[in-house]
């Protein structure tokens, strides 16, 4: 699919751009183009790879102009750039909603205007029924991405929502082990707490089965494990060795959930069952070729996907955890 194809990857210094640049290198594109704000972040990442088919451009998803010039002569945009941290989305929305709404209609007019042939958004479980200002403008973009496919041109868009990635930047394995380090205590917002966690490699290749498989229209629910993060932090002050580690409970924060969804119970009406990696939700938009596509898909038979059910035990977690190279 991406052999010889130029590919544009949005936000692509940030740890999903790493991965992904990494692994779209191992399936010969003709060049792979990380469009970013980052001067510093670009430099480095040009000298980790160090591959002629890697290149740069400086640019903000804001400017329409920048996104259209990028986009000429690409053939598949993966749209991972946004503001994704909840309290600064919380503090500073309208920041968040020129850059993941507005950036995002800028990345769906910039690839129909350059006949892009398909766009791949990454979104998030906190768009599923959100709480959060983050999670409300990464839900319009999802709405955005199904829309755009009735916009009478030959680009298809498609959305990919998974929850938490282990070791992304500002990731709470990186947060939890730096605090058993410096402070001999790990802070937890609440202790009934749980989320949805994947390895990042895993979770690239579950994209790259999405943009593989999809047709356009839909959105692609990765069904990642989840475990309470109690459990996640006992697991990693067990592994650092440390003695006398605390865990304090410091209060949920503004616009936080106990528990994440990856699928509403309004979605499940229209969401099937792809196979034992993947939920499609159908969009309520007349798409009647989806419906033909997906026909053989059974309607999935719970209301919603909730990170309290089906939890890791401490085993499974320090296993993910090996797999994800942070024991």
């Amino acid at each position: 699919m991406f052999e010889n194809k130029r590919i544009l990857v949005t936000g692509g210094t940030g740890s999903w751009g790493y991965e992904l640049v990494a692994q779209l290198l191992k399936k010969g594109p003709g060049e792979v183009i990380v469009f970013s704000r980052n001067e510093s972040s670009q430099v480095a990442m040009s000298r980790t790879f160090e591959d002629k088919r890697l290149s740069f451009r400086i640019g903000d998803i804001r400017d329409k102009e920048a996104l259209t010039a990028v986009c000429h002569g690409v053939d598949y945009v993966f749209h991972l750039a946004a503001l994704k941290h909840v309290p600064v989305c919380e503090d500073q929305p309208y920041e968040a909603l020129k850059t993941n709404v507005i950036g995002t209609q800028n990345v769906i007019e910039a690839s129909i205007d350059n006949k892009v042939k398909k766009v791949f958004y990454i979104s998030t479980d906190k768009a599923a029924n959100p709480s959060n200002f983050y999670g409300m403008t990464k839900a319009i973009g999802e709405k955005l991405i199904v829309y755009a496919n009735l916009l009478n041109s030959d680009t298809r868009f498609v959305t990919v929502r998974g929850g938490n990635v282990l070791g992304t930047n500002g990731s709470v394995v990186h947060v939890f082990k730096d605090q058993i380090r410096n402070k001999g205590q790990v802070l937890i917002t609440d202790m009934e707490m749980t989320r949805f966690f994947l390895t990042l490699r895993d979770a690239i290749k579950l994209l790259f089965k999405a943009a593989e498989e999809s047709h356009g229209g839909e959105i692609f629910v990765m069904t990642m494990p989840a475990c309470r993060i109690v459990d996640l932090a006992e697991v990693l002050i067990e592994a650092s060795g440390k003695k006398n580690v605390g865990i304090v409970e410091s209060g949920v924060r503004p616009g936080e959930k106990i528990h994440e969804i990856l699928m509403s119970d309004y979605e499940s009406m229209s969401t099937v069952v792809y196979d034992e990696e993947y939920l499609v939700i159908l969009p309520t938009l007349h798409m009647p070729e989806l419906k033909e596509r997906y026909k053989h898909c059974k309607p999935v038979e719970f209301s919603s996907f909730s990170s309290n059910h089906h939890l890791m035990n401490k085993e499974e977690i320090k296993n993910i955890l090996r797999l994800g190279g942070f024991l």
